[in-house]
């Protein structure tokens, strides 16, 4: 599964490591070298993790970390050679959702980057009594790794395409309007609900056969977007056999 990553970090042989093994694991990066140009950052594209050092030019980490949380709820790990208890609670007390001390692991990194990411997709309460995948047409979702396969071949989703999709699943058959997507999706009272009608446009290009007429995902008229494949999966088989 893809997922945008922000790594604030001064060193560029260090930004670029992190990048190098963020990027293995299917990631994109985005690397910055100082606090108000991750701000700038934040303001101007949306992220679904902060890889952050502390020791910055300008700004230091924990101010960027209050500004951050002014602008995102998304996980933030912070990589620093700052290890003393102090630095440790203070970088928690603003937001901070992981610590790691340099020198570290890139792979201990990367297992961490991933589980704050399974963790902010699907918190594990929210997991309890749901079924581990589902199934449509010729797609497999899968629930648990966070996945969705077309005949086994993973499809390529960002963090976003694949909550709204799997928020649409778990409500099928009940149309959602573009305010119930973005609550549960960006979990903000208040933003631009225009992002929720990009974002099914490109979910539809990636699983639609014909975007303009979707079968797994419709618009409801007045009222929003459904899923509801069944119905269209038997209509469109009865149209094949005439």
């Amino acid at each position: 599964m893809h997922a945008k990553v922000l790594v604030v970090e001064d060193v560029r042989e260090m930004s670029d490591l992190i990048a190098l093994f963020l990027k293995k694991e299917g990631m994109e990066v985005r690397p910055c070298e100082t606090g108000e140009e991750a701000l700038a950052a934040l303001d101007s594209g949306e992220f679904d993790l902060i890889v952050l050092d502390l020791n910055l030019p300008g700004i230091d980490g924990f101010e960027f970390l209050e500004g951050a949380r002014r602008r995102t709820d998304c996980p933030v790990l912070v990589v620093t050679a700052r290890g003393a208890d102090e630095d440790l609670i203070a970088g928690l007390s603003r937001g901070a959702d992981e610590y790691m001390t340099k020198p570290f692991s890139p792979k201990v990194l990367v297992a961490r980057a991933r589980a704050l990411l399974r963790r902010y997709l699907s918190p594990p309460s929210e997991m309890e009594g749901r079924p581990a995948s589902v199934s449509f047409g010729p797609y497999s979702l899968d629930l648990t790794a966070f996945e969705l396969r077309k005949d086994d071949e993973l499809v390529a989703l960002s963090v976003k395409e694949f909550c709204i999709l799997r928020y649409l699943v778990e409500h099928c058959d009940v149309p959602q309007t573009p305010k119930d997507i973005y609550d549960a999706v960006w979990k903000r009272e208040y933003g631009d609900l225009t992002a929720v009608a990009v974002y099914i446009q490109r979910l539809r290009r990636k699983i639609e056969k014909n975007p303009s007429e979707p079968i797994y995902i419709e618009t409801v008229h007045g009222r929003g977007y459904r899923f509801s494949p069944k119905r269209k999966e038997a209509g469109a088989s009865r149209e094949e056999a005439q």
